[in-house]
């Protein structure tokens, strides 16, 4: 790896730390590298909820750039029953923290995406669209994702994820955070319900062409689908 890529070391649930990574994060400083430093609060957890849960995510973020040296840190609240981050809660905790971090300092923060359905259905990418919409609009610099079918299905995951990502992020750049709210809530409101039976979805060979690496005109048209929802919920990228 070069120094400036993103070195990781992970703090532990809740608000502590290893030797291991203590001493990963000396050899990074002497190398000089680019530090990223992930953490992940679960809500429903040991932090308890909401309120709780936001606090403890502040605290670890902060923590991530005083003892270990951070140069950038990586969120990715998640939902202690389902192991996603696009649940409702999940989205406020780090909706909250993000706007608590950037309205006081100059931190640069970045947050983690695994969603409960995968790659090649509308529920994932607009699982994917919430998050990157929270994401953007509480002032996040870096979203990375996305892990679909929760990061433990093996091949499960596809740039077109990422494009939505993208997209939705592009999509209310500047938005009044009020009009945001009211998206996010219809938005979570059509896929929340699903959690239960979340489609596992397609492997990427079955999402791509493996030798051209585009993808199918099958997930081409899901895509245009959610596209089409989220054009309804007044998101207006897709039409200008």
């Amino acid at each position: 790896m070069r120094p400036s890529d993103s070195h990781e070391v992970s703090q532990l649930n809740e608000l502590k730390i290893d030797v291991g990574a203590l001493i990963a994060t000396a050899h990074y400083v002497l190398a000089g590298n680019v530090i990223m430093v992930e953490q992940m609060p679960i809500y429903g957890g040991y932090a308890g909820g909401l309120e709780e849960t936001t606090i403890v995510d502040v605290a670890t973020t902060i923590n991530a750039f005083v003892m270990l040296n951070a140069t950038w840190h990586l969120d990715g609240p998640v939902h202690v029953r389902w192991g996603i981050t696009t649940a409702r809660e999940a989205l406020a905790v780090a909706g909250h923290c993000a706007m608590a971090i950037e309205a006081n300092t100059h931190l640069m923060l970045g947050n983690q995406y695994y969603t409960a359905a995968g790659p090649c259905t509308v529920m994932c990418l607009l699982e994917t669209a919430a998050q990157a919409i929270t994401d953007t609009a509480s002032g996040r610099e870096i979203l990375s994702g996305v892990a679909s079918a929760k990061g433990v299905a093996t091949n499960y995951t596809t740039g077109l994820e990422a494009r939505m990502m993208a997209e939705a992020a592009r999509a209310v750049a500047g938005m009044e955070t009020e009009k945001v709210n009211e998206i996010l809530d219809k938005l979570v409101s059509i896929y929340e319900k699903d959690y239960k039976a979340a489609p596992k979805g397609k492997p990427f060979e079955e999402c791509y062409d493996v030798i051209t690496l585009l993808p199918t005109q099958e997930y081409l048209s899901v895509y245009d689908e959610a596209v089409k929802i989220l054009t309804g919920l007044g998101l207006d990228y897709w039409t200008k």
